[in-house]
C-alpha cells in the first residue's frame, strides 16, 4: 500500500474516489451516515480551497482504500469553530483533523498511527498552531445498530495523546441509514496540545 500526501487544490483530482470512500465507510456504526456524492464533493471542496489543508491517501494499486485529512480550524464550517470560540480558544491556534478512514480489510496494519503522525507533522508547520483536535459522534451504548463486536477508538486516541473535552462539542445534522429524515447528532471533541 502506498501513502500520498496532497495539499489544497491537489485533492480535486481525487474528489469522486474520496467522496465514494467516505460514503462507504461512514455507513458503518457509529456514524450510520446515509450520504450523497453531491454533498461529499461539496464537503471535500473545503479542503481543496485551503492551501493549508492536508489529505493523506492510501492506495492499494489504483484503488483509494483510505484517507485522512487536516485543516486549519479557521477554514472549517462555523459549527466546528463555535465550540472553541465559546470556550475562549482561538481558532487560529487549532488544526482540525477531519476523517481518518480505511476500508475494513486495511485496518490493523498501523495506518491509523501513520495518519496521526502525518497530520501532526503538518499541524506543526502551520504558523500559530498550538493544538490539534478532532471530533467523534456520540451514540448510546444500547443503540440498536451497534454491532456486538464494536470497539470504540478511545484507547487508541488516548495513546496518541488526545483527551476528550466534554465542554467542546458540536451539533451537526445528517441522515442515518435507518432514518426517514436528517437529525442533529452530538460530536465530542478530543484535543491535544503540541510540544
Amino acid at each position: 500500500m502506498q501513502l500520498i500526501s496532497l495539499q489544497g487544490a491537489q485533492i480535486r483530482q481525487w474528489l469522486d474516489e474520496l467522496a465514494a470512500l467516505r460514503i462507504r465507510v461512514f455507513r458503518e456504526f457509529p456514524y450510520l451516515y446515509d450520504g450523497t456524492l453531491a454533498y461529499e464533493r461539496d464537503y471535500l471542496e473545503t479542503y481543496a480551497q485551503s492551501d493549508d489543508s492536508l489529505c493523506v491517501l492510501v492506495l492499494d494499486g489504483e484503488q483509494v482504500v483510505g484517507m485522512s485529512t487536516a485543516l486549519p480550524l479557521a477554514h472549517e464550517d462555523e459549527a466546528f469553530k463555535r465550540p472553541f470560540v465559546e470556550q475562549g480558544i482561538a481558532v487560529e491556534t487549532v488544526c482540525y483533523f477531519g476523517e481518518s478512514i480505511l476500508l475494513p480489510e486495511c485496518r490493523g496494519q498501523g495506518l491509523g498511527v501513520r495518519f496521526f503522525e502525518a497530520r501532526e507533522a503538518h499541524a506543526r508547520r502551520l504558523p500559530g498552531v498550538r493544538h490539534t483536535a478532532f471530533c467523534a459522534v456520540e451514540r448510546p451504548v444500547d443503540h440498536p445498530l451497534r454491532p456486538a463486536n464494536y470497539q470504540p477508538l478511545d484507547s487508541f486516541w488516548r495513546k496518541r495523546g488526545y483527551t476528550p473535552k466534554p465542554e467542546l462539542y458540536a451539533r451537526y445534522e445528517w441522515q442515518d441509514i435507518d432514518a426517514l429524515v436528517p437529525d442533529h447528532k452530538t460530536l465530542r471533541f478530543w484535543l491535544k496540545t503540541l510540544d
